[in-house]
């Protein structure tokens, strides 16, 4: 008698039929999960540890079960290379995909889409695999495996400089291994900067607003980028000022100053603020806009002028004309 398909499949996916492979494939699934939106650990570099597998091996190792579900179809070492070499065409595929829909290439859209990709790869190759007689099914032999090392590095009849040249061996792969996860979690930090830019109304860098009028309010994109390596609380304000060149001082003096919008953002590292800020011109008189951005600290308000502008962490300007409103 047949058994039912229901019963087969809720046999098969019962957590003693599950493989161990598949098992551990899934727990590394959600912790890679939990280290990359968990507090602290997503402040971390075990979010980093965590997510590589799910990137360079799981998604290609996860494929290759399920299409290759039985122990006679390849070896380890092409399932092992398979997986590795499936993984970084598979990944990118993902993101080209992702970066022609609404959601973007984001860290949510991509975790997302890997690990359903992962779990969903899982799934057929449990089910495949179920398909299969019990001897015909492939099965990584942990076991097996950790009594094959223990006997290579460790072999109960060599010599005393057997032992502690497998001992040697054992320790200097494990610094190797330690010391490549600790270059990848912990990089050599980079050059540090912010960013602090201006847009039109189109979000270009182009259709600024030139032409402005007394009392009427004006808007700008303002955006700032954090890439100091810490976080760090920025103040920007917009200024109109008049700005004339003194030809006895070779140089621009700024003769008129006025203080039309100022906020404050603290961002994190690789943190970003980009938001439309309105501003009015108080009257006529000015020929700039100009956006200052200090960084932790502003300076007090008494000063003022090119001063200030000089204290500026950031500095940008836009020349403009302002009329007074038409009668």
């Amino acid at each position: 008698m047949n058994p039912d398909p229901a019963d087969r499949i809720l046999d098969a996916f019962s957590w003693r039929a599950i493989h161990a492979d598949l098992k551990l494939v899934s727990s590394w699934l959600v912790l890679a999960v939990l280290g990359i939106y968990l507090p602290p650990l997503d402040a971390g570099p075990l979010r980093v540890v965590l997510a590589l597998p799910v990137v360079l091996f799981i998604p290609g190792y996860t494929l290759v079960a399920a299409l290759f579900p039985g122990k006679e179809e390849i070896d380890g070492i092409e399932r092992l290379a398979l997986s590795f070499g499936l993984s970084i065409a598979v990944s990118p595929l993902i993101g080209l995909l992702l970066n022609y829909t609404p959601w973007g290439i984001r860290l949510d859209p991509i975790v997302v889409s890997l690990v359903a990709f992962s779990a969903v790869m899982t799934v057929a190759a449990q089910y495949r695999r179920s398909l299969l007689p019990t001897e015909k099914r492939f099965t990584v032999p942990f076991r097996e495996s950790a009594e094959s090392v223990k006997t290579a590095f460790a072999p109960e009849a060599g010599s005393r400089i057997d032992r502690v040249l497998s001992t040697v061996l054992i320790v200097s792969v494990v610094a190797a291994v330690s010391a490549t996860v600790y270059v990848i979690a912990v990089p050599k930090e980079g050059e540090r900067f912010t960013e602090f830019y201006i847009l039109g109304e189109k979000g270009k860098a182009a259709d600024y607003p030139a032409g402005l009028v007394a009392g009427q309010p004006a808007e700008i994109l303002v955006g700032i980028g954090n890439h100091e390596y810490r976080d760090v609380t920025y103040t920007a304000e917009t200024w109109m000022t008049n700005t004339t060149f003194d030809p006895a001082a070779n140089a621009t003096v700024t003769d008129r100053m006025e203080l039309v919008d100022r906020f404050t953002v603290t961002l994190a590292q690789n943190g970003t603020y980009r938001e439309a800020r309105t501003f009015t011109p108080p009257g006529t008189g000015y020929n700039q806009v100009t956006f200052l951005l200090f960084a932790d600290q502003a300076p007090p308000d008494s000063l003022t002028g090119t001063g200030r502008i000089a204290a500026a962490y950031r500095e940008l300007h836009l020349w403009v004309t302002v009329r007074q409103p038409s009668p």
